[in-house]
């Protein structure tokens, strides 16, 4: 592997800021207010557009050339920038002398705390803890230990890796027989809502745990496993963070960036529109893995290149104050927003907002306000969450 250098990143900072300002922000209530308007005009491109990016679609995702919602692409860029951070948590840890057994046991920590805080997330609001592993930070700590032991290989070896998860995990959904399908035949059926092999884990694994009432299936589809192929999702992560630490010219890493985004579009959507793999987010399918990994690296592309190659900086510098702290905003986005906009209303007047149809949208950017001048103060004293 080429030597690395773990100088910080601000295009990554800036990139996961962006993705946690829309994350807590709730997406500044634009969803809301689309509907409130389409009913009003529901011929209305501009507002059926904004629906559609802050939304995820009911079941497949589409792949034309406006590609997905950017809604459905927050959780891919939330595990693609914990792989970058890997990349150069680990330079940093290498240089600092760490041993092996220092590094596996902080690894082994993280995996812990993330899976758990996840589970605490989903009790929010439940009268005994909620079992369930489907929030982002549980798929994280899920799939941590696996990216962490191919950390530091050549990047051939954890492509071929990454390349047998996604191979090995199809086989496993299209070898299992589902109502109207058999073994290996009508490929497309086997990634059907609740009647799939991951679902039927579920049905198996998460009935192990006490529970309210026996789980039968998500209401959206979402299965534990789908923490298996999203670590290809931090594995691409890892191999670019890598890259973005080597002696290739920033020019270079740009290009390789760019063509390897458009590489893993082209394969996702042709695994899509050749029925092989249907592309699914809400299940994690290969082939979303592949296609939402390619809007990643251009993403990061795009971050890298305005920001630490041309270097225009200034303007990141709002993204950069909340991605500096993205574990600590997000547990403010999942616990803290309605008590947030009660403390407005206390202190600003209970008829907050409510007199004018710009409601949902001024509701949610008054309480990412609060967040992010909360987060500003952290920023100026140094004060950082890490787990």
């Amino acid at each position: 592997m080429a030597e690395l250098k773990a100088d910080r990143l601000v295009s990554l900072d800036a990139y996961r800021g962006l993705i946690m300002l829309t994350l807590a922000g709730n997406g500044f209530g634009l969803l809301d207010y689309s509907r409130q308007r389409l009913q009003e005009d529901p011929e209305s491109v501009v507002w059926q557009t904004v629906q559609y990016h802050t939304s995820h679609p009911s079941w497949q995702s589409n792949w034309g050339w406006i590609g997905v919602s950017y809604w459905d692409l927050i959780q891919p860029s939330f595990m693609f920038m914990v792989g970058v951070a890997m990349a150069y948590s680990y330079a940093k840890r290498v240089g600092r002398g760490e041993t092996f057994g220092q590094m596996f046991r902080h690894a082994l920590f993280r995996t812990v705390v993330l899976t758990l805080l996840g589970v605490f997330l989903e009790s929010l609001g439940r009268q005994r803890t909620h079992w369930s592993f489907v929030c982002v930070l549980s798929q994280i700590g899920l799939g941590y230990m696996v990216v962490f032991a191919l950390m530091g290989r050549p990047s051939w070896f954890q492509a071929l890796a990454g390349l047998g998860i996604l191979a090995g995990y199809w086989a496993w959904f299209v070898g299992t027989p589902i109502p109207g399908a058999g073994a290996w035949e009508n490929f497309p059926a086997h990634f059907q809502k609740n009647e799939n092999a991951a679902a039927y884990f579920d049905r198996w694994f998460l009935n192990l745990f006490p529970r309210e009432q026996p789980f039968e299936a998500n209401a959206g589809g979402y299965t534990t496993l789908n923490f298996v192929p999203s670590i290809v999702t931090m594995l691409l992560g890892l191999m670019c963070g890598d890259l973005l630490q080597s002696n290739r010219s920033d020019r270079m890493k740009v290009v390789i960036l760019a063509l390897g985004g458009g590489l893993l579009l082209a394969l996702g959507a042709a695994l899509h529109e050749s029925e092989i793999c249907p592309n699914v987010k809400r299940i994690w399918t290969p082939s979303w893995t592949l296609f939402s990994g390619g809007y990643t690296l251009w993403f990061l592309a795009a971050f890298f290149l305005i920001i630490d190659v041309v270097g225009w900086k200034t303007w990141s510098m709002p993204l950069v104050v909340l991605g500096m702290n993205s574990i600590l905003l997000y547990l403010f986005g999942m616990m803290l927003r309605p008590w947030t906009l009660q403390q407005l209303r206390v202190h600003f007047g209970q008829d907050l907002f409510i007199h004018t149809p710009w409601r949902p949208v001024l509701e949610a950017s008054a309480v990412m306000a609060v967040f992010w001048l909360l987060s500003w103060w952290l920023y100026r004293q140094r004060l950082f969450v890490r787990i």
